[in-house]
């Protein structure tokens, strides 16, 4: 895959009472039991807020809001190069309870405990990015 035509990929840092979302992936597929930030490609034509929100509605159960983007970034896992696009969103009022229906676990971790976790090689500039915005204690 060139350069020119990366795998447009979206991921959400959802936040909630100082703690951040880790989905764990399954053994039987790529990335077997890394951590990641919830999300997944986005459909041709779909705008990448739209994408997040319904990826996250099909993986965890959930209604989010959208608040923000973090900064893209191109990532090659050498079987194909992606274009990550990090939201920061937090659950709907109205939401149910995130569960894993794609994943074997979930955990909100402080911000500062996420790179304690086995992740995968694409989220690791999500956090800090995320971080970095988030230096000072809110």
């Amino acid at each position: 895959m060139s350069v020119e035509n990366p795998l447009p990929v979206v991921c959400a840092v959802i936040g909630r009472k100082g703690r951040v979302l880790l989905a764990q992936r399954p053994a039987h597929k790529h990335l077997p039991l890394k951590w990641e930030f919830p999300g997944g490609k986005v459909e041709a034509g779909e705008d990448p807020a739209a994408a997040i929100v319904r990826e996250i509605r099909e993986e965890l159960g959930c209604e989010i809001v959208v608040g923000r983007a973090l900064p893209r970034f191109l990532h090659d896992y050498q079987t194909v190069l992606i274009e990550m696009i990090p939201f920061v969103c937090v659950l709907a009022d109205s939401s149910a309870t995130p569960h894993p229906r794609e994943h074997i676990a979930l955990e909100w971790v402080e911000p500062a405990q996420v790179t304690d976790f086995d992740l995968a090689p694409a989220d690791l500039p999500v956090i800090s990015s995320y971080r970095g915005e988030h230096a000072c204690p809110p």
